[in-house]
């Protein structure tokens, strides 16, 4: 009887131990891959980095030099982390979904430097404004610089810029591209037979991924 009552009070100093860690925050949907402290690090305007595992993601990889090939935004909502990101279709994805179609479960979240000053509420009132006139748009394979369709980092990008007039990683021209692999050779082959729209205005996963206007504030 005595071992049971012990157990139950360490049960319940366990509990309360974690609930005065959290503020009552935990996220329960994500504490198995992301942890208690790590969401805990993770706020609104976050951008996170992985390697995706679908058809096109080596190809890009090698196109731009890049070990990441897939990127998107963090939002917070009822007590809930998502990943605002263009797939097929742009959507909302939680985030410990989100971590399980990468490789090896790795992704990387950086911020800008200096968030605390820029991302006041009426900006990340904004940033969530903007995303979503996106929503449910579908993804540009082409990867073409109007708003009809969108990629990934073109997301970020311009939900950033257009929020918070912040330009995230430099815009490129897919003549800035390595097509020389046979593997690159081949996708842009299937996508633009020979006629590739090298002048098109592009922004890979890769550019805004070394911007100086960003540090790193997680990698797992």
């Amino acid at each position: 009887m005595k071992k049971r009552i012990s157990t139950l009070i360490i049960l319940a100093f366990s509990i309360f131990s974690i609930i005065l860690f959290t503020n009552g925050k935990v996220n329960f949907d994500d504490r198995n891959l992301v942890g208690y402290a790590h969401s805990e690090k993770l706020q609104t305007g976050d951008i996170i980095f992985q390697t995706s595992t679908g058809s096109q993601s080596k190809a890009i990889q090698l196109a731009t030099h890049s070990k990441y090939s897939h990127v998107g935004i963090l939002y917070k909502k009822n007590m809930k982390m998502y990943v605002y990101e263009a797939i097929q279709p742009v959507k909302m994805t939680l985030l410990s979904e989100w971590i399980k179609r990468g490789e090896n479960n790795h992704y990387v979240v950086k911020r800008l430097k200096n968030a605390d000053e820029i991302l006041t509420p009426h900006i990340i009132s904004k940033l969530e404004t903007e995303g979503e006139k996106y929503i449910n748009k579908d993804y540009d394979i082409y990867f073409g610089w109007s708003d009809e369709k969108i990629y990934c980092s073109e997301l970020v990008w311009k939900i950033y810029k257009r929020a918070t007039g912040v330009e995230i990683g430099e815009l490129e021209t897919l003549a800035d591209f390595d097509f020389s692999n046979e593997i690159v050779k081949q996708e842009v082959e299937e996508r633009y037979g020979k006629s590739i729209p090298l002048n098109e205005k592009v922004i890979s996963p890769e550019a805004i991924f070394r911007s100086d206007k960003l540090i790193t504030v997680l990698e797992k």
